[in-house]
């Protein structure tokens, strides 16, 4: 399997490439549990019945640590991917609410209706919609715009329906189906929603179970096994792979962390295809995660510039002492 480096080293395209620091930071495949669990991600599948919070609440005491935090909350009643980040790593969830998100939902129409006329009413929610948050969501409740890329039909039994909503994320499932029912003329409710996919991350990448994090926990604190606990929680660097990466040279990696811009003199490397007011990820030549940020020109942009600041950084998620502080002022 291709380290993470290697993967962003495919992703992009050489500005001034170089070798990896000897001296200076780890890659994520190499971290001790410390650091692996300092940046640490669980793609927790929530079992229904348990709030958000709750479930964040058993994982701080599981893993002994002090910080935790979940990106998009889900009801009690609703399953599926929390995705669950501990210690520095929480400073990454918000990149997760920049992508779709997936469902299945179980939908029940209140009267026999033709399911060719159910198919029809589903695709006039296809596109960009207007939505009040319910009565009990934990927002304002101004009407807003959301998108919906992909709603349809898997199964269906009399008035039963099986759906598959690919959605942008704050769209609420719940509302979707009620304004089916009204567009039917009579009536639909929610009977049952899991979610499947955050952003990039899907079911078929693996979900983590309650049960599996406390048995790893089980297994390290016994004989000190790490073997469990190293499966169960997972680099944050993977649930960043929908940003596109800009690679940054050692030399500038430390003065990002302590809040300067990346000018165009700090990159390594950057994917050939990032256009003006994008958000990206920046990493180091060995594959770690520094921050996240938006691009103030595009790679063609780049190409031709000969210095200035290429990306605002809005949330830095490496540590400060990581690496040496070498730039005195902006480039």
């Amino acid at each position: 399997m291709k380290s993470i480096a290697e993967q962003l080293k495919e992703k992009t395209e050489p500005f001034h490439d170089e070798l990896p620091s000897d001296k200076y930071g780890v890659a994520p495949e190499e971290r001790n549990l410390e650091l692996h669990l300092e940046y640490g991600f669980i793609p927790v599948d929530k079992p229904p019945g348990y709030s958000s919070f709750e479930v964040v609440s058993w994982i701080k005491k599981m893993l002994n640590t002090k910080k935790a935090g979940h990106s998009g909350t889900l009801d009690p009643s609703v399953s599926g991917l929390l995705p669950i980040a501990i210690n520095s790593a929480t400073k990454a969830l918000s990149a997760l609410l920049l992508g779709p998100k997936e469902y299945i939902a179980v939908m029940k129409i209140h009267e026999n209706v033709p399911s060719e006329k159910v198919t029809q009413v589903l695709n006039m929610f296809k596109g960009m919609i207007y939505q009040r948050p319910p009565v009990r969501s934990s927002v304002k409740r101004n009407t807003r715009v959301r998108k919906v890329y992909e709603i349809e039909i898997l199964e269906h039994d009399e008035r039963f329906y099986l759906l598959r909503l690919l959605v942008e994320s704050g769209t609420y499932i719940r509302k979707i189906i009620y304004d089916i029912g009204e567009l039917l003329g009579v009536g639909a409710t929610m009977v049952d929603l899991r979610r499947t996919r955050v952003s990039h991350y899907t079911e078929s990448d693996g979900f983590v179970k309650l049960q599996d994090i406390w048995e790893a926990t089980k297994a390290y604190n016994e004989s000190k096994d790490e073997t469990k606990l190293r499966i169960v929680v997972k680099p944050i660097e993977i649930a960043l792979k929908h940003l596109k990466p800009i690679i940054v040279k050692n030399s500038a990696v430390g003065s990002i962390c302590n809040g300067a811009p990346l000018a165009l003199p700090g990159i390594s490397r950057a994917d050939p295809n990032i256009e003006a007011n994008e958000w990206v990820a920046l990493y180091t030549v060995k594959g770690e995660i520094i921050a996240i940020g938006k691009t103030l020109v595009s790679f063609n942009d780049m190409e031709a510039m000969q210095k200035g600041v290429v990306v605002k950084i809005d949330r830095v998620i490496m540590k400060q002492d990581t690496y040496p502080r070498i730039w005195k002022t902006h480039q």
